[in-house]
């Protein structure tokens, strides 16, 4: 009764043993040519890293210079149109970049994405003046001095007060063609008057909702555009 089990091990055994000698064969006779596949493969990829390195040493001006014309604000279809290669190229350059730098990336669904490279330079001017204008506090109604000379007043007569004089809408004017004495506001005056941080008009200035943003931000309800070109800001009715 034993000897059945034993017999049915050994035919499983050599079910095992078949495939196995098989493959030993195949590689004894075919170990040279897999060796010398492994090796051309291996030396492609080398010769491909190598033709990458070389070819990105060379974008690198033209990636430099686009930084400091933009911010730090790239998209791949500027770095492709100034150095003139296929767009895919261009985004696998600046995804090697971002992960150099550390740099962020904003997916926008008009711009597609952006990549944001902060240097020195540009961080001090987003931290210029990057504190938020104060509000002024609120001033205490005072006597006026003809009430501090007269006498405490009856139940029937109240003390004069004096409320501190509002602000007009052409001293409104005024201040805003104080400030727009050039025509436009840089970005640290325009975060001054709409009350935020320096790095917030920065991250939004090329938003299409820009406009409609800074107006409700506005005192005087003033919609804002960016130029790319003087890297300012102007009201929309001026722009145009």
């Amino acid at each position: 009764m034993s000897e059945k089990p034993i017999e049915d091990n050994g035919k499983a055994f050599l079910v095992l043993l078949l495939p196995i000698s098989f493959l030993i064969i195949f590689l004894v006779t075919t170990w040279r040519f897999l060796l010398a596949l492994i090796v051309l493969v291996i030396g492609f990829k080398l010769w491909q890293e190598y033709q990458w390195q070389q070819w990105t040493h060379r974008v690198n001006p033209i990636f430099h210079q686009l930084v400091r014309e933009n911010q730090g604000r790239l998209t791949p279809m500027d770095l492709a149109m100034r150095g003139n290669f296929p767009g895919t190229t261009a985004k696998r350059y600046l995804d090697s970049k971002a992960s150099e730098f550390g740099a962020s990336i904003v997916n926008s669904e008009d711009a597609g994405q952006s990549y944001y490279f902060i240097t020195a330079s540009i961080l001090g001017n987003i931290l210029d003046s990057s504190e938020p204008v104060k509000e002024l506090p609120t001033q205490p109604v005072t006597k006026t001095a003809r009430s501090l000379l007269a006498p405490p007043p009856t139940p029937q007569e109240e003390p004069e007060t004096e409320l501190p004089p509002q602000p007009t809408h052409e001293s409104a004017k005024r201040s805003l063609e104080k400030q727009l004495i050039f025509g436009s506001l840089i970005q640290s005056e325009l975060a001054k008057r709409l009350n935020v941080y320096s790095s917030t008009v920065y991250k939004r200035r090329n938003d299409p909702e820009f406009p409609e943003w800074s107006r409700s931000k506005d005192p005087d309800g003033i919609a804002w555009s960016y130029s790319e070109k003087t890297k300012e800001f102007f009201t929309v009715e001026e722009e145009g």
